[in-house]
């Protein structure tokens, strides 16, 4: 049988078909090559530094904070290793489950993670200063997109101890509040940089362009403080303030030849490891930011300045009345009394208001303004404290009737605790105040110590003028107010205060200020000590509460000190004549 036919192809048919395959051939290579020309020759050099942007890494090397010590090395704030946990949120293949994963072991709430872990940023914070050991029960998980850095963390060994003058810091590891802000500089050092690129996991890609700027350490500050005294002090100052149910209360410690502060208590106080837990108002250094009418503790800079004028001695004789009218008030002591026959010492001893005006009387408003004023009184005291407030005291052309008796025994002017302590550290050294200060010096990362720069001391009243004060105050410890304040074997001078407090929240006086300020060895005075007691409940006089604790901490520290006891007897000035 034969076959039909095959049908032959037309040639115009298969040329045309030929031409159309070979345009659009040629037109998508055109195009092809035309978009690989864009994307190599024209955006080439564009793309590949966005490529390059992507894998780049910039981060910062956190500096080693240095620690701060108290005088003999002690260890009161260190920096320990950590890690902040951070996450790239592209990376995070499902944000609830990892969430849920991260929650116990980091003590946040899943929630909050969740949120943390959710969006298209390449870089957030999860949790700062994570501890080393959480941070291996995270890597234990293998949680895509989740990455940590090394960082520190600042730990308070003591707690409480020393906290108002520490203070604290942020969870960058900046200084907020007392010396972590005032030696923020010092301590902080400067930190490290650096550069490096990544794969898509995160890790370092090898072998490709990075750099390091290594960081360098912070300084360790040493302080002045002396670790024991500090926590004696603030044990029986705590004693004291919970017995007399009082607001709060302040101690200062200084070696008055050079400024030192050796303690300086505040109660209540805070846990600097956990500062947000604690009440706002505990959060300063009331020693320094809180200011108080001091009371009778500020007679002694009025005769201070009346024995410096030479128209006193200490047994220059006086009769005291108990009360004396002034316009349409009336004054007096906090006894009542006949007229009563007064040295100048007896005035002191027995803390009469009454009698400190005739003393004062002798100088004039002027006199006693200017000697107050030398004493720095209403004056900064050089300690650089961070909120620290300078006390008032108004300028004569202001006083009003009342001003210059009140003045004279220590009402209607105001001081705060450290400016308390320097007056009578100025007495204890001869005449001369010296600025307080906290700081001893700086120790480097490589071990150098640099001292701070001594205080050169500004001369308030003469040599002799402190000396016979000196004696005037023993007669206080010995025979009058301030007996609670002694310590067997050793000479002790000081004074005692009740003052009435004023209140600003009630816009007026309210309670009281019971003080006591003193020196040991008074013959040759190598310590000061100003306890302040703020509204206390119940008993409120200076000698009864806060005269205990200056001796109480007096006894320790003058055996941690090794200060020999006193060798030679008081010198008895007569109280009357």
């Amino acid at each position: 049988m034969q076959l039909p036919a095959t049908p032959t192809m037309r040639p115009e048919l298969t040329a045309g078909r030929l031409r159309f395959i070979m345009v659009a051939t040629t037109l998508v290579a055109s195009l092809l090559l035309g978009r690989l020309v864009v994307l190599q020759v024209i955006n080439g050099p564009r793309l590949a530094a966005m490529a390059e942007d992507e894998r780049r890494t910039l981060r910062t090397i956190p500096a080693v904070r240095g620690a701060i010590t108290d005088v003999n090395g002690h260890a009161l704030a260190v920096s320990v290793k950590a890690v902040d946990v951070v996450a790239d949120q592209k990376l995070i293949v499902n944000p609830e489950v990892t969430a849920l994963a991260l929650a116990p072991i980091l003590g946040l709430p899943a929630a909050q993670l969740q949120v943390t872990l959710t969006g298209d940023r390449r870089f957030v914070y999860v949790k700062r200063t994570v501890d080393p050991i959480a941070w291996q029960k995270i890597l234990a998980l293998k949680v895509k997109g989740v990455f940590a850095y090394k960082s520190a963390k600042r730990v308070y060994p003591g707690k409480t101890l020393a906290s108002n003058i520490l203070g604290f810091v942020g969870v960058d590891g900046v200084g907020l509040a007392g010396i972590e802000l005032m030696a923020q500089k010092q301590l902080a050092g400067v930190d490290g940089l650096a550069k490096y690129e990544r794969d898509p996991a995160g890790r370092a890609i090898p072998d490709t362009q990075s750099q390091t700027v290594q960081p360098v350490q912070g300084s360790d500050i040493r302080l002045t403080i002396d670790r024991d005294i500090q926590w004696t002090a603030e044990t029986e100052l705590a004693a004291a303030v919970a017995q007399a149910k009082a607001d709060y209360g302040t101690v200062v410690v200084m070696r008055p030849t050079t400024g030192d502060i050796l303690a300086q208590a505040t109660v209540p106080s805070i846990d600097s490891n956990n500062p947000r837990t604690a009440d706002m108002t505990l959060r300063g250094n009331r020693a320094v930011s809180d200011v108080f009418e001091p009371g009778s503790t500020s007679k002694m800079m009025t005769m201070a300045a009346v024995l410096d004028s030479g128209k006193a001695t200490a047994l220059t004789k006086f009769t005291v009345p108990y009360s004396m009218r002034f316009g349409n008030r009336t004054l007096h002591d906090h006894d009542k009394h006949g007229p009563q026959r007064l040295t100048l010492n007896g005035i002191l001893a027995n803390s009469s208001n009454i009698g400190t005006y005739l003393a004062a009387r002798l100088i004039g408003e002027r006199g006693l303004y200017e000697t107050l004023k030398r004493f720095g009184i209403a004056e900064r005291t050089g300690l650089g404290f961070p909120g620290e407030s300078r006390g008032a005291l108004p300028d004569p052309s202001t006083w009003s009737i009342t001003s210059f008796p009140t003045i004279a025994y220590g009402q209607g002017l105001s001081v705060n605790a450290i400016q308390a302590a320097s007056a009578y550290a100025t007495i204890a050294n001869d005449g001369v105040r010296m600025r307080p200060r906290l700081i001893a010096g700086t120790v480097s990362p490589s071990g150098a110590f640099t001292a701070a720069a001594p205080s050169k001391g500004v001369r308030v009243v003469s040599a002799g003028t402190a000396r016979t004060l000196r004696q005037m105050l023993e007669s206080v410890v010995d025979k009058g107010t301030g007996t609670n304040a002694a310590v067997p074997g050793y000479r002790v001078a000081g004074k005692t205060g009740t003052a009435s407090r004023f209140d600003p929240t009630l816009g007026k006086y309210s309670g009281y200020v019971a003080s006591f300020a003193g020196m040991i060895p008074a013959d040759k005075p190598a310590l000061v000590i100003a306890v302040s007691i703020h509204n206390p409940r119940g008993k409120h006089y200076g000698g009864v509460i806060a005269a205990p604790v200056f001796a109480k901490i007096a006894t320790f520290a003058v055996q941690e000190q090794r200060i020999a006891p006193s060798g030679t007897p008081a010198a008895n000035l007569a109280l009357t004549w």
